[in-house]
């Protein structure tokens, strides 16, 4: 992750990462600073690691499926939930011009990353990276919806990844790779 250290050093953004649960911690000893230098990535790669303010949130199915319920209205665990940082104009509450720009907070749980990292054959680690900078090009706008083409998001993740030393998390691990029984 050396390469990793270079992209922390360099953006200028302010990467706040929250441990909610302490499992996450046995995924990786360095899991904050590897969603720091992965979150900060994403931003180079868009040219907006110079500013801004982002916070990440590293917590369980369950506070996971409470939010996914209260502002998806979908019942149920995701792996990874991306909140736009808004600031409403109008009776005083414009930022100062100073201000830092709130890109919003990305939340993963634990669970349910996991489950996926085993079950595509990855490690839990390169998982978490990808899914911060999927998380954090969300915040960017970038979207992968029925009607938004997701091939821009997905090659700029690849290429995101790949500066980081991670392989592309959108092709099956090599028939070499696969566990055997």
């Amino acid at each position: 992750m050396n390469a990793g250290v270079a992209y922390a050093a360099r953006a200028g953004a302010t990467i706040a990462v929250a441990v909610e649960d302490d499992r996450w911690r046995a995924v990786a000893a360095d899991v904050e600073d590897r969603c720091r230098i992965a979150a900060a990535a994403a931003l180079d790669a868009v040219g907006a690691g110079d500013s801004g303010e982002l916070s990440l949130l590293l917590t369980d199915d369950a506070r996971v499926r409470a939010l996914n319920a209260a502002y998806r209205g979908r019942d149920a665990p995701t792996n990874v939930l991306a909140f736009g940082g808004t600031i409403e104009a109008g009776a005083g509450r414009e930022p100062p011009a100073d201000a830092p720009r709130l890109l919003g907070d990305v939340v993963l749980a634990l669970e349910t990353v996991g489950r996926e990292a085993q079950e595509q054959g990855k490690s839990i680690a390169d998982h978490v990276s990808h899914l911060i900078v999927h998380g954090t090009l969300h915040l960017l706008g970038f979207d992968h919806g029925p009607d938004r083409p997701a091939r821009r998001m997905e090659a700029l993740e690849i290429a995101t990844l790949a500066g980081l030393g991670i392989a592309d998390p959108y092709r099956p691990p090599a028939a070499h790779e696969q566990p055997t029984s």
